[in-house]
């Protein structure tokens, strides 16, 4: 909830960053994100994990959520585009900056799928009903 509550926030200061697009990005990103993390929480019990994946489960969770928030809304701010050019169109920073947006959205793509695919996992033979 403290993710969906950073996204709404988001949403109100999104028009003052340098590229207000990015900004509203990062506001659906906290929002959505936040979603994901409460139904995440919900099915949990019912995931057929090992104590030590359930741990490595929740940590990359947590990071990827909150870091893909955090790196939107760095982008918006920075008005970063390399890596999203069709809502960074038009701006540009500096290579630094490039750089650390990039690597943020490349490490919350790589915990994400990694997270994804253990939840998948963690589904089979779930009893319905």
């Amino acid at each position: 909830m403290i993710l969906f509550l950073l996204g709404l926030l988001t949403g109100f200061v999104m028009a003052n960053f340098r590229n207000p697009r990015m900004g509203l990005s990062a506001h659906m990103e906290g929002i959505l994100n936040g979603i994901f993390l409460v139904i995440t929480g919900i099915i949990w019990d019912e995931l057929r994990l090992s104590k030590s994946l359930r741990i490595i489960t929740f940590t990359t969770l947590i990071y990827g959520t909150y870091i893909n928030w955090l790196t939107t809304l760095f982008a918006a701010y920075l008005g970063t585009s390399k890596i999203t050019p069709i809502t960074g169109v038009g701006f540009h920073g500096t290579d630094v900056q490039e750089q650390l947006v990039t690597g943020g959205f490349i490490s919350v793509g790589v915990t994400m799928l990694f997270s994804l695919i253990v939840i998948i996992y963690g589904l089979r033979k779930v009893q319905i009903g």
